[in-house]
């Protein structure tokens, strides 16, 4: 590979920049990856994950499911808990479909390592400094400044991008009134699915991340801090908001804790001249709903087509669509992620009225077969490929 010339050039190895790099490659276009951090942190940062049924799909279909497919956890189910009554959303029943829980880190290690097997290129501990047109200005691991010529540049640098302003013309925001503190816990499984409680005390979610550890959230105050948060205290609120009769919430040893604050953004246009931007630069979804991987791969799964048609035939056509063809889809996922953090988080100086139609409209859905196959498919997720017939 040629590193002063390149067809594709993305910045970031997170799920955005390496599936673009991935399916771009089995196309025969050939792509460098930029990633400010070491392979070592970006593989080491721990993150939840939940992979919907589109983004499994093209990992089994483009060679990079294997390890997903034996030591991921099938999720065909749901739990949502209110005041300890719980209710199942049986997501394979209602759609036909299963996602997997599989943390965001391994999925970055399969696609890392199938990337290099195939030879791409990835240059980590490099930084960008500058993008003018096809230009791109970067400082190379040994701290020389350098360029590469790129006919096209992906951002997918995450939510802190710096070269979002250069394609933004609207950035829409939503701050919410909560955040989730995250705990990673060494304990067995509470139960073999996932627990979404809402409580008058607040919002927990018990998760699994495999029979001997455990990924447990509790809602917070947004200005928190883990240090806030003594485990006496977390275990009161973990057993007040989410033990139900026939469930207690696994105890253990607390090796991690994190203040996850929650907010909501779309970039549009999500492109400009030669530059795109694809994941977290473009968009930001809360946690609820596991939107945020799964909404990076499908970006880049309408993005790569047209990356692909541009760079063998010279047609910018399809290209020219992306923004039409992503947005849809990003609107969808931001509309859920929204409409399931309302109903399933207390808001603070939320009173009787307030909480009460909250608890209504939730249980309206849960008793309704309607109701939980509308949530069972928008949790699931859509085949992002659909938007672009």
């Amino acid at each position: 590979m040629n590193h002063n010339h390149t067809p594709v050039l993305i910045i970031g190895a997170g799920p955005a920049g390496l599936t673009l790099s991935h399916l771009l490659h089995l196309d025969g276009v050939e792509s460098i990856v930029l990633e400010k951090r070491s392979r070592e942190e970006v593989e080491g940062t721990i993150r939840a994950g939940i992979l919907e049924p589109a983004t499994l799909d093209l990992m089994k279909r483009t060679g990079v499911g294997d390890r997903v497919a034996r030591e991921g956890i099938p999720e065909e189910g749901i739990e949502i808990s209110v005041d300890g009554n719980r209710t199942r959303i049986d997501l394979y029943g209602l759609t036909g479909k299963t996602a997997a829980i599989y943390p965001q880190h391994e999925f970055l290690k399969d696609f890392i390592s199938r990337r290099l097997k195939d030879k791409g290129t990835i240059l980590f501990n490099t930084t960008v400094r500058d993008i003018e047109g096809e230009v791109v200005t970067i400082e190379t691991p040994a701290g020389e400044i350098t360029h590469i010529r790129a006919d096209h540049v992906v951002a997918a640098d995450g939510s802190a991008s710096p070269w979002r302003q250069k394609v933004a013309e609207v950035r829409a925001r939503h701050e919410y009134p909560y955040a989730w503190f995250g705990l990673l816990v060494e304990a067995p499984p509470t139960h073999s699915e996932l627990i979404y409680a809402t409580h008058p005390a607040g919002f927990a979610l018990i998760s699994k991340r495999n029979e001997n550890v455990q990924r447990y959230y509790l809602q917070c105050d947004p200005n928190d801090q883990p240090e806030d948060w003594p485990e006496e205290r977390i275990w009161e609120q973990l057993h007040l908001r989410a033990d139900s009769n026939e469930i207690t919430v696994s105890e253990g040893n607390i090796t991690e804790k994190a203040v996850l604050r929650f907010r909501s953004a779309v970039t549009e246009p999500m492109q400009r001249g030669n530059l795109y931007l694809a994941g977290d630069s473009a968009h930001t979804v809360p946690p609820t709903g596991a939107k945020g991987l799964n909404l990076a791969v499908a970006d880049v799964e309408v993005l790569a087509p047209g990356l692909i048609r541009a760079v063998k035939t010279g047609h910018t056509d399809l290209l020219d669509k992306y923004t039409e063809f992503a947005l849809p889809h990003v609107w969808r996922a931001q509309q859920f992620s929204w409409w399931m953090s309302s109903l399933l988080h207390a808001t603070k100086g939320e009173n009787h009225f307030s909480a009460r139609r909250r608890i209504a409209q939730l249980r309206s859905v849960l008793d309704s077969e309607a109701g939980r196959r509308f949530l069972a498919e928008q949790y699931v997720g859509t085949q992002a490929k659909e938007l672009t017939s």
